[in-house]
């Protein structure tokens, strides 16, 4: 039952990094320790991914006393296990925005988006953080019925929102851009980029630490008390914080810690396979721009090369929340289907994570209490947004929630049946668009 899944340690080994690429490659090490007995501070931040720790960094230089408290490792969540793409916009197109909130609230969102792009690059150069950031990302249509809108869609971001970093790719082109016969054309985005996400959240811990927050690994949260009180107590399994303002920031890894927002929020699965290196010659013939890629599934696969040119993919369906017990032969499956000619080719590294969708597939900003805020469910959009996300956190902690309410007013709805019915559910869904992605529909 999904009710007794602790998918903090359903999958993985607690207080270790997953087996991935990027821990294999990882700038540094942390070493922070658990919190031991009582603390008190000005904010308590729960979850050390990229939300936690843009909200622990920028709350530390406004001059605020922060606690971090991870539950296993900086990074260790999604923010250290994804795809790596700082993409362009919000995890749903323009059009759609518009369509649901009107044109000057998705004007909004865009500018936001785009700020959160901005704010990587800011926080990667000021604080030097070695993460092989990369511009570009190709959008890649999988049916040739998907290309003249992805022609409308360039033209519509150009015309509407000024946005001249995208381009529209053609069926020749893309021939050129990737090397897989699976493709009809797309866009091609230079203002996007790809990076090493475990070493972009092992800077930002040390950004933050070095600005004052204190941080705290392999300390668990167990239950938080005084929601609404004037003061929060957050309880560990061996200590407490006592703090005027909690921040939630655990994304797909909340559990139950707060019913309120699991009931906005689904676990999904994903994995992603690192191959053996390939010499300068096969990497081009495979990424000749080298640039990272995302298709037009429902059930999206995306990759790009590393920086010692390794194809990074990601791609498989899962139907629940154990891990599958092969992920390298899992993944083998679809990125043949991509890339056939890589049938010989080695697979050095098959990892997991869990990250969180919304049903609009938007973030949810809610304030839970007076003093109490969660950012969550980037549904696969979150280098960007939830580095941003923790930033627009600590403004309004801080007193000016300007940005928080653009996304608070998107109004996102909870799963029907609370956190109740989430699992049954991602098992309809998934098997409702791994179906559509085979019929063409």
């Amino acid at each position: 039952m999904l009710s007794a899944l602790d998918l903090l340690t359903a999958n993985d080994t607690p207080g270790q990094h997953a087996p991935s690429y990027y821990a294999a490659t990882a700038s540094r090490t942390t070493a922070h320790p658990p919190l031991e007995g009582p603390r008190s501070c000005s904010v308590c931040v729960v979850g050390g991914g990229y939300t936690g720790l843009s909200a622990a960094l920028h709350l530390a230089e406004r001059g605020l006393d922060v606690i971090l408290l991870e539950a296993n490792r900086i990074g260790w969540g999604a923010s250290g296990r994804n795809g790596g793409q700082v993409g362009s916009g919000q995890r749903v197109e323009q059009t759609v925005l518009e369509e649901r909130h009107g044109k000057s609230h998705a004007r909004l969102l865009w500018d936001l988006a785009e700020e959160s792009k901005a704010l990587v690059r800011r926080l990667i150069a000021r604080h030097q953080i070695d993460c092989d950031y990369t511009p570009g990302i190709l959008h890649a249509d999988h049916r040739k019925s998907f290309v003249e809108e992805s022609r409308d869609y360039v033209e519509h971001l150009r015309l509407v929102y000024g946005y001249q970093d995208i381009r529209f790719v053609d069926g020749e082109e893309i021939g050129n851009q990737v090397g897989s016969p699976r493709y009809y054309g797309g866009s091609l985005d230079m203002g996007a980029g790809h990076l090493h996400p475990l070493n972009f959240a092992l800077g930002l811990g040390q950004a933050a630490e070095a600005a004052g927050a204190k941080l705290f690994e392999e300390t668990r949260v167990t239950g938080i008390e005084g929601k609404g009180a004037a003061r929060i107590t957050v309880r560990t399994e061996r200590g407490e914080v006592r703090a005027d303002h909690l921040i939630l920031a655990c994304n797909g890894y909340l559990g139950r810690l707060d019913r309120e927002t699991a009931a906005h929020v689904m676990p999904i699965n994903n994995f992603i396979v690192a191959t053996e290196p390939f010499s300068e010659d096969q990497a081009k013939r495979i990424i000749p721009n080298n640039v990272a890629v995302a298709d037009s599934k429902f059930v999206i696969n995306y990759f790009r090369l590393s920086a010692d040119r390794r194809l990074l993919f990601g791609g498989g369906e899962n139907y629940g929340y154990h891990f599958p017990e092969d992920i390298k032969s899992f993944v083998r499956s679809p990125m043949l289907e991509i890339f056939p000619q890589l049938e010989d080719v080695a697979i050095d590294y098959g990892w997991g994570g869990t990250l969180a969708i919304t049903p609009k597939r938007m973030p949810y900003f809610a304030r839970l209490a007076p003093n109490m805020l969660t950012a969550t469910g980037y549904s696969g959009h979150g280098v960007a947004m939830a580095t941003l996300g923790g930033q627009i956190l600590a403004e309004a902690v801080a007193g000016t929630s300007g940005r928080f309410d653009v996304f608070e007013k998107l109004d996102i709805p909870a799963f029907p049946g609370g956190d109740k019915l989430r699992f049954p559910l991602l098992v309809l869904a998934m098997t409702w668009f791994s179906l559509r992605d085979r019929l063409g529909i």
